[in-house]
C-alpha cells in the first residue's frame, strides 16, 4: 500500500528526511514515531502528494506520488495534526463539501438516513466499514455522536466535536490508505476507543494505516508496527516487543529513549524546577 525508495527532503541547508525506504502492507498499522522535528510530517506531507520530493521515489496504493498525485489522493483519507475548518459552515455543509472534492454523488453523500436512535460506541464502528458504496454524511454524523449538532456552525463546536468532523471527512470515501496525524487529539476516553477500534477494523477489511503519534502507549498498544525516525533517518523498525528487546529495555517507552537520545525525565524536570527556582 505504502512503498518508498531512498526518499528525500531538503528545505534550504537543512534536511528534513535522508533516504527513507520504506513498505507498508495492506492490513499493517504502522506507528511512525519520532521526536519534534524528526521529519514526521514531513514524510506524511511526502506520501500524500502536498510537497515534491528532492530525491527518491514513493508509492500509494500502487501509485506514483509525483507522476499521478490526484490518483493517490482520491484513494488516501488525511488526519492532520492541526486543521483549519471552514468555520463559518455547518458541519453536514462541510462534509457536503468534502463530499464534492471526492465527486461523490450528492444523494449518497446526503440522503443515507441516519440509523435508529444515536448509535455510539465500539458497536457502531464494527459494521462501519460494509461492502458498499461511500458512506452518508448523516451516518457518519451519526456515528460519531454528532447527530444533534449536524446543523450546527463550526465554530461552536469543541476542540474534540471538531476533530470527530475531521476523522469524519477522512473517511468518507473510504479510502484504501488512511493517514493519521496525532487523531484522538482532543477527543475524550469514549471517542478515543471508538477511534482506536476504527483503526483495528479498517486494517482488519485489508487497509494500510499509517499512525504518527507521540503517545507511545496508545502506539504500542495500536500498532503492529513501529518504525521510528530521529534527524530525519529511520533507526529502528520493527515490533515494539522486538524494539524495546533489541534495545535492552522492557518498553516502547524507554526503548524511544534511548534511541533517541532524548534527556531523562527526571533530569529535566529537577532542571526546570531548579531554573523555577522551587
Amino acid at each position: 500500500m505504502i512503498e518508498t525508495w531512498e526518499l528525500s527532503r531538503v528545505y534550504g541547508n537543512r534536511t528534513a528526511l535522508r533516504s527513507l525506504t520504506l513498505r507498508v502492507e495492506p492490513g499493517e498499522v504502522l506507528g511512525f514515531l519520532g521526536p519534534n522535528g524528526a521529519g514526521k510530517s514531513t514524510t506524511v506531507k511526502l506520501l500524500t502528494g502536498m510537497i515534491k520530493p528532492t530525491h527518491g521515489r514513493a508509492t500509494v496504493a500502487g501509485f506514483d506520488v509525483v507522476e499521478q498525485p490526484l490518483e493517490v489522493k482520491r484513494r488516501v483519507g488525511y488526519v492532520p495534526e492541526s486543521a483549519a475548518l471552514y468555520e463559518s459552515l455547518t458541519a453536514r455543509e462541510y462534509l457536503d463539501v468534502i463530499a464534492s472534492l471526492y465527486h461523490q454523488p450528492r444523494a449518497t453523500a446526503r440522503q443515507r438516513p441516519p440509523s435508529r436512535g444515536l448509535r455510539r460506541g465500539l458497536a457502531a464502528v464494527r459494521d462501519f466499514f460494509t461492502p458498499r458504496t461511500e458512506a452518508g454524511i448523516d451516518e457518519l454524523l451519526d456515528r460519531f455522536g454528532l447527530a444533534d449538532a449536524r446543523d450546527q456552525r463550526l465554530s461552536e463546536f469543541s476542540k474534540g466535536m471538531k476533530q470527530k468532523v475531521l476523522i469524519a471527512s477522512a473517511l468518507m470515501h473510504r479510502p484504501d490508505v488512511l493517514f493519521l496525524d496525532e487523531p484522538l487529539t482532543g477527543l475524550d476516553a469514549n471517542a478515543a476507543l471508538v477511534v482506536k477500534e476504527l483503526i483495528r477494523s479498517l486494517a482488519a477489511q485489508g487497509r494500510a494505516i499509517f499512525f504518527c503519534s507521540h503517545v507511545l502507549e496508545v502506539v504500542e498498544r495500536v500498532c503492529s508496527r513501529i518504525v521510528i525516525i530521529n534527524q530525519g533517518e529511520a533507526i529502528a523498525d520493527g515490533t515494539p516487543a522486538a524494539i524495546a528487546a533489541r534495545t535492552g529495555t522492557t518498553t516502547l517507552e524507554d526503548a524511544f529513549v534511548k534511541l533517541t537520545g532524548t534527556r531523562d525525565a527526571a533530569l529535566v524536570t529537577r532542571d526546570l524546577l531548579d531554573a523555577l527556582g522551587r
